[in-house]
């Protein structure tokens, strides 16, 4: 009998990527602020080209959900910016 896992795995690398987003988002904001946010577009475009370009199925969906995850937090970098204006967060002093 065969079983396909890709499917478990990459929802668990798009759970454990989203909630490490999310931390990185926020201490990034923290500590260095907007100048951040070219770091994550080179992050997630080098990914999500190496996630077209490799043939290993595994290793090219993980690399793509680290590609979008990394370009979806370019824009929650600039909504975190506003989540601490609002006082919502904390600023760094």
């Amino acid at each position: 009998m065969y079983f396909n896992y890709y499917g478990i795995i990459m929802g668990l690398v798009m759970l454990v990527a989203t909630g490490i987003g999310h931390i990185i988002v926020i201490k990034g904001e923290y500590h260095f602020g907007m100048k951040l946010w070219p770091v994550f577009l080179i992050i997630g475009i080098l990914s999500s080209v190496a996630s077209i370009i490799l043939k290993n199925l595994l290793i090219s969906g993980i690399l793509g959900i680290i590609g979008v995850t990394f370009l979806w937090a370019i824009l929650e970098l600039f909504k975190q910016k506003e989540r601490v204006q609002k006082g919502w967060f904390p600023r760094k002093k």
